[in-house]
């Protein structure tokens, strides 16, 4: 299974940016998401998780401003990401586990996309 990210880009303070993951072909179902990101200088942080019960947990810092969700039946995860800040700043990878169509389980890092926040 292969993640591609996409829709990071450059935004003005209290803008919008939906970043998307697509799973490759071989992915039947995908259970768990989660959304990192890292800073230069920082370490990486999650901003949001969402387990096999499709219950969404988000760092204190971007509740209410972030969601996150995900598409089955397209093999598509979505982070929506309104009001950006500039402390928003980073490079934004997801991370996918699931199941193949051979009934096989895995665990996916998508290859990151650069969001900057600045005027």
């Amino acid at each position: 299974v292969q993640l591609v990210e996409s829709g990071g880009g450059l935004v003005q303070p209290g803008g919008s940016l939906r970043l998307s993951c697509a799973a490759s072909g071989s992915t039947r179902n995908i259970v768990e998401v989660a959304w990192y990101r890292q800073a230069p200088g920082k370490e990486r942080e999650r901003v949001a998780a969402t387990d096999r019960d499709g219950s969404t947990n988000y760092v204190d810092s971007v509740k209410g401003r972030f969601t996150a969700s995900r598409d089955n039946a397209k093999k598509m995860v979505y982070l929506q990401m309104n009001n950006l800040k500039p402390e928003d700043t980073a490079v934004y990878r997801c991370s996918v586990a699931g199941i193949t169509v051979l009934g096989n389980w895995f665990s996916e890092w998508g290859q990151g996309t650069q969001v900057t926040v600045s005027s």
